[in-house]
């Protein structure tokens, strides 16, 4: 309803597109934290996935992860 509004003028050379563009990409981000968030909050109230109930919560769990694992998500994160 208010149209292109940029006070700060972060994107003065962009046009509606581009403003719609950053706009839509902020919401994206926006909703990825918010389920980082919840996925944190239900590991630390104690839901674990089966097989997963002795891993600790929080950056304690980063001790407990099998080395296979690291293995996985380095080789998952090299193919993106």
């Amino acid at each position: 309803p208010l149209g292109f509004i940029d006070p700060l003028g972060l994107v003065a050379d962009a046009d509606q597109d581009e403003f719609d563009r950053l706009r839509w990409v902020e919401l994206k981000h926006g909703r990825v934290s918010m389920l980082a968030v919840v996925g944190y909050l239900v590991t630390y109230a104690g839901v674990r996935f089966p097989g997963a109930e002795d891993i600790p919560s929080g950056f304690a769990a980063l001790d407990a992860v099998p080395g296979m694992v690291w293995a996985q998500m380095i080789a998952t994160w090299t193919m993106m």
